[in-house]
């Protein structure tokens, strides 16, 4: 049995959470969910968004299942805290069209430093955020990106980067990448600037197997890439680390739309099924993402932000059916 801590946060992320959990009990593997709390009500409950008892129960878990939470001013995102805590330096989320065959690339982005290492300084007049990139960082990311191309048999691996004008950072991580490049010879190796990645995912994304990039650049990147193949509501997302690790959908909470039954659950869904290849059960992995291209090919059942009426529960349903 793995334990696996589900924190379905605020907005529409209970309501994704649901459905994903929905489809984790039919499946052979039994699961111990344990449920905590963060996020926005979480705040309004106790005080803070991220209780120190959520962070424990997903340091001690198999894994984390992560719905979405809603930003508060002033205080730290909770799930970049966590990320941070549980040294979860992997953001790796897979960018597939099903309408266009060839574009099926991964984004993979370093997780824990770069501007998102929450270094900020309020001078009155002005303010400053501190861009943290060390050569471990850079190695252990661009090392994860090779050793997945050769995982799941693809051929390139794209850098992308500012080192033009960012010489110091960014100049670590683009010399950092070829010098690991070197031991995979197998693996063909580029690097764009972030600008040029920007326009190329528009105007060739089926050029695209494996884009390793920095912190801010991949969180970028990623919505650039839903928007490419159709909706955020069809990204999912794994963050990895050594001991541990934490699924959730690209999306945010979408506080406009919660409690509707509108929320698109596929990302979630996806999430999940990335999470059971991470704890090796790839049969349940493979049989969830069929169902679910199944679902979306077939285009029956789509909930608006695929251009359809259908809601949260009947996409779930629909999934199960194929299942």
């Amino acid at each position: 049995m793995f334990k696996i801590t589900v924190i379905p946060g605020d907005g529409i992320g209970t309501e994704v959470i649901q459905s994903a959990v929905e489809i984790l009990e039919t499946l052979n593997t039994k699961f111990d969910f344990v449920y905590q709390d963060a996020g926005k009500d979480c705040y309004d409950k106790c005080g803070t968004n991220l209780p120190s008892d959520t962070i424990e129960s997903c340091r001690i878990s198999d894994a984390t299942l992560f719905g979405a939470v809603t930003s508060i001013p002033q205080q730290k995102s909770a799930i970049v805290t966590l990320r941070r805590e549980l040294d979860l330096y992997v953001n790796q989320r897979p960018i597939r069209s099903y309408e266009k065959e060839d574009i099926n690339f991964t984004i993979i982005r370093e997780n824990s430093e770069g501007l998102y290492a929450n270094i900020e300084e309020d001078h009155g007049d002005e303010c400053i955020a501190t861009r943290k990139i060390t050569y471990n960082g850079c190695e252990r990311i661009i090392k994860y990106a090779f050793e997945y191309a050769n995982k799941t048999n693809r051929k390139r691996v794209t850098a992308s980067h500012k080192a033009n004008v960012l010489p110091v950072t960014d100049g670590i991580f683009k010399d950092t990448f070829y010098n690991i490049a070197e031991a995979y010879k197998n693996i063909e190796s580029d690097d764009y600037y972030i600008d040029a990645t920007a326009m190329y995912l528009i105007t060739k994304p089926e050029y695209f197997e494996v884009i390793v990039t920095t912190n801010l650049f991949g969180d970028i990147l990623s919505d650039e890439a839903a928007g490419v193949v159709g909706s955020l509501g069809l990204l999912p997302s794994a963050n990895i680390g050594d001991e541990t690790g934490l699924f959730e959908p690209v999306h945010g909470s979408a506080p406009d739309i919660a409690g509707k039954n509108k929320a698109n659950p596929i990302a979630t869904i996806l999430s999940s099924a990335l999470m059971l290849e991470y704890l090796g059960i790839n049969n349940e992995a493979e049989l969830v993402n069929n169902a679910v291209e199944d679902v979306i090919k077939e285009g029956k059942v789509k909930t608006p932000d695929l251009g359809g009426n259908h809601n949260t529960n009947d996409i779930t349903t629909a999934i199960l059916q194929k299942m």
